[in-house]
């Protein structure tokens, strides 16, 4: 059954999905956006009350024009939608000072000129009294940094497209897309058939599934979300300045959270593990697990004894992760028409506005003037990573 002609159709409307229709709709183009689950949903990667947007990036320092441009669309995503999305609480890093997120996270600030202070232990303890680190961990607060909420983004975004004219289809589960020259194919499993000049693939923790022909293995892994009612909840609310933090400690173990919201269940914190148990999104273990408390347990009450209270909820949420930790974003090296999004590692969320311009920039002339020509394919094809990387 044939069931419309668009110029472009977007396969996984999550947060980047749905950050691409938003760029699409309002440029006046005619998309479909094709979604398995619900819009927004809790299955993939884009949920958890919170998200962190921070822009001194110790993972590589060109993210930073790209986390420029993604704040002020945020900021702009919450004029036109009327709804807070980002507070602006500040990001607190800490650890050894040869740590990877430290001295990366200086490097990338140095680097572009972004606002930061650097602590030693006396003025963490001054300034972040909730926070108890080993006496040589240093700390680098970035002014310009908070906290995102995921859930209601997504759907800003999607509200956003939708008033621009798109058509978003949620329960839409496609079962293969064709490709040839001048068009694309897009079949559904409930036996429809979608045509477009243009194909935008951003199927999330799905995307070993949606995203084929790239040559590049992508993994994905189970992480454990906490949240824990602290014993003094008010020195950890947003109200009293508490900040989005990470901290890196041990070797190469990272841990991160956030300041209580109002709609929260408690204070969360999680790990950060990349390389964490591999699943798949048809497999995973979605309800808590024995050991899963385990991942946070231990860090809560080394860093935070105030916030040492019991367990509220546990969620799961998936990684979906390249091979050197880094983005994915370019155009299919087969089909010209066909661009893609994928692997995003557990630290994309915060880019979904930037990323959503980049692809339709990709899905309307081939090319983007954003800086992200080294989040391409080529890389793997030559050096085999993101040149002057941290370790992720």
């Amino acid at each position: 059954m044939s069931s419309g002609s668009y110029e472009v159709i977007v396969l996984g409307v999550g947060a980047m999905g749905t950050a691409a229709c938003w760029h699409l709709a309002r440029r006046g183009v005619r998309v479909l956006g094709l979604e398995q689950q619900g819009i927004p949903n809790a299955l993939g990667s884009s949920h958890g009350y919170s998200r962190a947007i921070r822009l001194a990036y110790f993972e590589h320092p060109d993210y930073v024009p790209l986390l420029k441009r993604a704040w002020a669309l945020w900021r702009e995503l919450e004029e036109v939608s009327g709804q807070t999305l980002l507070y602006p609480t500040g990001c607190l890093y800490l650890g050894p000072p040869d740590s990877a997120l430290i001295q990366g996270s200086r490097n990338a600030a140095q680097l572009h000129g972004l606002p930061h202070e650097s602590l030693d232990r006396q003025a963490i303890a001054d300034r972040f009294g909730q926070f108890c680190v080993p006496d040589d961990y240093l700390g680098l607060f970035e002014t310009r940094g908070g906290t995102l909420r995921p859930e209601l983004s997504v759907a800003a975004m999607a509200g956003e497209a939708l008033s621009h004219g798109a058509v978003l289809h949620g329960n839409a589960a496609v079962s293969r897309w064709e490709a040839d020259a001048n068009r694309v194919t897009v079949f559904t499993t409930a036996g429809e058939t979608y045509h477009a000049d243009r194909l935008v693939l951003s199927g999330g923790a799905w995307s070993s599934q949606v995203v084929t022909g790239i040559g590049v293995p992508l993994t994905v892994t189970r992480q454990v979300m906490g949240w824990a009612w602290p014993l003094k909840p008010d020195r950890f609310r947003l109200e009293s300045g508490f900040p989005s933090w990470a901290i890196e400690h041990g070797a190469g173990e990272f841990h991160y959270g956030f300041p209580m919201l109002a709609d929260n269940p408690g204070f969360k914190i999680a790990r950060h593990a990349p390389l964490g148990e591999v699943t798949t999104p048809e497999t995973v273990r979605r309800t808590p697990a024995p050991g899963d408390e385990a991942t946070f347990r231990p860090a809560l009450q080394q860093f935070f004894p105030d916030a040492d209270g019991p367990t509220l909820a546990i969620r799961i949420c998936l990684y979906t992760n390249s091979p050197d930790g880094h983005f994915i974003l370019d155009r299919h090296p087969s089909h010209a028409n066909v661009a893609v999004a994928c692997g995003f590692s557990g630290h994309g969320f915060k880019f979904a506005p930037v990323i959503g311009e980049a692809l339709a920039d990709l899905a309307t002339t081939g090319e983007s003037a954003l800086p992200i020509g080294f989040l391409g394919l080529s890389r793997f094809a030559t050096a085999g990573e993101v040149p002057g990387a941290a370790p992720i």
